[in-house]
């Protein structure tokens, strides 16, 4: 039986060896940490929305969406835009790219009774849905389980040779080895000596405060600014807001910023009739992207045996099925429910292609 090591226990590797396992492979999960998803995954903003991202990322998700559902992980939530006057021209180009519907002002004051009274212009998409990330990662991880898989905590990887993978001084036999690190997936690669994709790590802080005003938020929508300049949503009772920052940082624990959330604040209180008080805790964690935004999912051009799934910037919940379906396929060599366009502008291979002006 071929033997896969999966680098990574994020919703990336975990959905990876479900897949993989469930088409005949014997898998094993390494992850760093102590837990699964303890980085990207484990601090996600937990929103299906089918429109977010560039074209592939859409294919994507639209392959992802129903398994969700079956899954019972997705809940109605809904995203609201809200905009000042100085924000008007922003406020259309979003409106266009994210098929949202104008919405009356009174209609977004109706629901969201602590906008400003300076808001000029509001748009809502009723289809965005709330992701339960924790039990979806669980059920990904026990069906992974059932296959046969072995899902490896603490065991961090610091060197791969053909054939071998080496983690906390002992060897494994992989035949095939999915570099599924996340935000260090780069560093992995070089480890088996594949060329750099350029992925660049970048953090994004949060920080939750009391709900405002007192009022029950819990059927409230996301709300988010033009240009995606700070965003807020319901969490568990509270109220989370992020400044949408993307600052460029190496791969880390990440944290967050105090000067940046102070930012970021700002600009949500600028659209709210109700002042930030209190920060209850803070956070951040990392997006990881390729320089065109697409996720990298496929087999190394230069390294015999090492595949990549990588890449999945804030995309990782809302793509993990269908990114995990089209590595398998290309693995075993089927032809991509995605579709050849999609496969091509996901594929490793296209980075070298850059280099030589094909």
């Amino acid at each position: 039986m071929t033997r896969v090591v999966v680098i990574g226990g994020g919703i990336a590797g975990v959905s990876a060896a479900a897949a993989l396992g469930q088409a005949g492979f014997q898998v094993l999960v390494l992850e760093a940490e102590a837990a699964l998803g303890t980085h990207a995954s484990g601090r996600s903003a937990a929103m299906f929305e089918e429109n977010y991202g560039n074209e592939v990322i859409r294919a994507l998700n639209k392959a992802t969406g129903p398994e969700l559902k079956r899954r019972g992980v997705l809940s109605p939530r809904g995203i609201m835009m809200v905009a000042l006057d100085a924000e008007r021209a922003q406020f259309e180009a979003d409106l266009d790219a994210m098929g949202m519907d104008e919405l009356p002002l009174e209609e977004a004051h109706r629901m969201v009774p602590v906008l400003s009274q300076d808001i000029v212009r509001a748009a809502l998409h009723e289809g965005a849905m709330d992701i339960d990330t924790d039990r979806l990662l669980q059920s990904f991880a026990k069906e992974a389980r059932s296959t046969g898989a072995e899902l490896v905590c603490g065991a961090a990887v610091d060197a791969i040779s053909p054939g071998q993978v080496r983690a906390g001084g002992a060897e494994v036999q992989a035949d095939i080895v999915v570099n599924a690190a996340g935000a260090w997936a780069d560093q992995v690669g070089q480890m088996a000596g594949a060329a750099r994709t350029g992925l660049q790590p970048y953090r994004r802080s949060m920080a939750r405060l009391p709900a405002p005003g007192g009022h029950d938020v819990q059927g409230w929508p996301m709300l988010f600014g033009p240009g995606e300049s700070w965003y807020a949503k319901p969490d568990a009772g509270g109220w989370i807001v992020s400044p949408a920052d993307e600052d460029p940082v190496d791969p880390m624990d990440a944290w967050a910023d105090d000067m940046v959330l102070a930012e970021g604040l700002a600009r949500y209180e600028a659209h709210v009739s109700v002042p930030v008080s209190r920060v209850e805790t803070n956070w951040a964690g990392l997006r990881s992207f390729v320089p065109d935004r697409s996720l990298v999912i496929g087999k190394d051009p230069d390294v015999p045996g090492f595949c990549w799934l990588a890449g999945q910037g804030g995309y990782g919940f809302q793509t993990c099925v269908a990114a995990a379906r089209h590595l398998v396929e290309v693995i075993t060599g089927q032809a991509s429910t995605l579709g050849q366009s999609v496969g091509e502008r996901l594929s490793p291979a296209r980075f070298g292609q850059a280099k030589v002006g094909v």
